[in-house]
């Protein structure tokens, strides 16, 4: 059992927990690298818990408080956001610490009471609000949707820490390292985006009215509760946030295609080929029946190019990407440049569906859709390379 904490200063120190045995995050988003769960201890005047962790991780995380406080008091827990694996240890903090305050708001207050029957005790705060624990303070600041409607942050002014939830957080375990200086960007860079993607992308509007809110802050760190501690360089992370929360992407196409015999991957080759040749470097192919959508949807976040096929299933859409199409509706993704293209057998509906898809959701949509019976000819292929000749057309105009 890994007992250890981590001082960021004499008075914070970090005692999250790594979870490496979950497989599904939100029982959705696979977890390959594992996730960690953040909590924060404030020592000093007065002790103060910043949020909790998974109750699977309950353990291991007790021991770590009990190791810093020893006999004294925690005379606050201050909850961010009450989604359980950051709030399912709440009781048995409680059950160890009778006499702890509890710090939220309102919703915060509603949401205990629903998850696990705790009332009273509770100390409820509003926007701009400040917890004075005597040699510190903690000032509050809503930031509703990002990414539940109780969700907040607080920032402590004397080492100028802002605590994030799950604002500029990410996937992956920490293995080892803990702060944004000790780890390897080219790893977690894609996990975050991942992270942001899947979990918090759809509320990207309530990202940028968080991010405005908090621009005047002097921010030395952020403390998020999934992801790397960022002590050396916060801007980075909110920097990012900032990217893709306004929907900016690079230039490059994420080819996804549904098949049961391999025509409608024969088109995506062609396609992709043809990228190429046009000077497009990044090009992401998938088959949506053995890529998770999780992955699916972070390259497109990342990417402005995007081209669809399916082969027709039941006079409709290949099942698997009818559900990818709806994940990408769901998070509400925008600024892409669209291409579609399929095939069917004795009766259409795939590629039908998807023109409408393209029509309705706001992207730049190219025309010229291509739909071939049974196994793509010739003519059917150079069709599909006219797609990709328009993409890497409207992609350099676009630069």
């Amino acid at each position: 059992m890994n007992t250890l904490s981590v001082k960021i200063h004499e008075d914070v120190h970090y005692i999250g927990v790594n979870d490496r045995e979950t497989h599904l995050f939100e029982n959705m988003w696979p977890l390959d690298n594992g996730i960690s769960y953040n909590s924060y201890l404030l020592t000093g005047e007065k002790n103060v818990l910043l949020d909790t962790v998974k109750i699977t991780k309950v353990d291991s995380f007790l021991v770590k408080i009990q190791n810093i406080l020893k006999d004294k008091p925690l005379d606050y827990l201050v909850i961010h956001h009450m989604e359980p694996d950051h709030s399912g240890s709440i009781k048995s903090v409680i059950d160890m610490y009778p006499d702890v305050k509890l710090v939220g708001n309102k919703k915060t207050q509603d949401f205990l009471e629903a998850f696990y029957g705790v009332t009273g005790n509770f100390i409820e705060i509003k926007e701009g609000d400040t917890l004075d624990l005597g040699d510190k303070k903690l000032t509050f600041y809503m930031t509703p949707m990002v990414h539940w409607p109780e969700s907040m942050v607080s920032y402590e002014s004397k080492h100028k820490i802002l605590f994030s939830q799950d604002a500029f957080g990410g996937f992956g375990a920490l293995d080892g390292p803990i702060f944004d200086d000790e780890i390897n960007w080219d790893f977690y860079e894609s996990e975050t985006r991942r992270y942001y993607s899947n979990i918090v992308g759809k509320h990207s509007k309530q990202v940028q009215v968080a991010i405005k809110k908090l621009a005047g802050l002097d921010i030395s760190m952020i403390c998020p509760v999934h992801g790397p501690v960022w002590r050396s360089k916060p801007e980075k992370i909110v920097s990012l946030y900032d990217k893709w929360s306004k929907f900016d992407t690079d230039e490059g196409v994420v080819i996804v295609y549904g098949t049961m015999y391999g025509n409608t991957s024969i088109m995506a080759e062609a396609i992709a080929r043809v990228l190429a040749e046009e000077g497009i470097k990044d090009v992401k192919m998938y088959d949506v029946s053995k890529t998770h959508n999780s992955h699916i949807i972070n390259e497109i976040w990342k990417y402005k190019g995007l081209i669809l096929g399916s082969c027709t299933y039941n006079n409709g859409l290949f099942p698997i990407m009818s559900n990818l199409v709806n994940v990408i509706k769901m998070n509400n993704i925008q600024n892409h440049i669209l291409g579609v293209f399929g095939s069917y057998s004795w009766s259409g509906g795939a590629v039908k569906t998807l023109k409408e898809f393209g029509e309705t959701c706001q992207y730049d949509f190219i025309e010229n859709v291509v739909e071939v019976k049974c196994s793509p000819a010739i003519d059917d292929l150079e069709k599909c390379a006219e797609i990709a000749k328009e993409m890497a057309k409207r992609l350099k105009e676009s630069r």
